[in-house]
């Protein structure tokens, strides 16, 4: 794959996905875990909204890869591992998040049957900021490597 500019528009799109789930997934929060279970389509809701936040904040970055490095058609967790190591998204505390992201959104995707609830809960109460830093992180990357008429 050849590299060429970034799409912001098609980056912006991605990461307004993420944005937007990550204020549904809020707005079903629960102070506690039973209460999270008391509503059965909690979990289902959050399950959904999670898949695609996560979704989305890939395929971003898989652009991102393929039109500044030419790297395309990556496995999640190569998608993490090239971000970080490419200066995509910081190494430490943001690239650790993303890996366990990538491995996260594998169990939800194929492992489905083994994902709980109560896990699903603590996803949405402990790690939706991962999600906001890493997309924030992804944005302005997206915003510095690109052409600057572009912008």
């Amino acid at each position: 794959m050849t590299p060429a500019p970034i799409d912001l528009k098609i980056v912006d799109e991605r990461l307004e996905i993420v944005r937007q789930a990550i204020a549904d997934l809020r707005s079903i929060a629960a102070p506690d875990l039973a209460a999270f279970l008391s509503d059965r389509r909690n979990a289902w809701a959050a399950d959904a909204l999670l898949r695609r936040a996560i979704e989305a904040l890939f395929d971003a970055t898989r652009h991102v890869l393929a039109k500044t490095h030419g790297r395309g058609g990556l496995e999640y967790r190569e998608v993490a591992r090239l971000a970080v190591e490419l200066g995509l998204i910081s190494a430490g505390p943001s690239g650790e998040a993303f890996l366990r992201i990538a491995g996260f959104r594998n169990r939800l995707t194929h492992h489905y049957d083994v994902v709980t609830p109560s896990e699903i809960f603590a996803v949405v109460r402990d790690h939706l900021p991962d999600l906001e830093r890493l997309s924030d992180q992804l944005r302005q990357t997206s915003a510095r490597l690109c052409l600057p008429e572009q912008r």
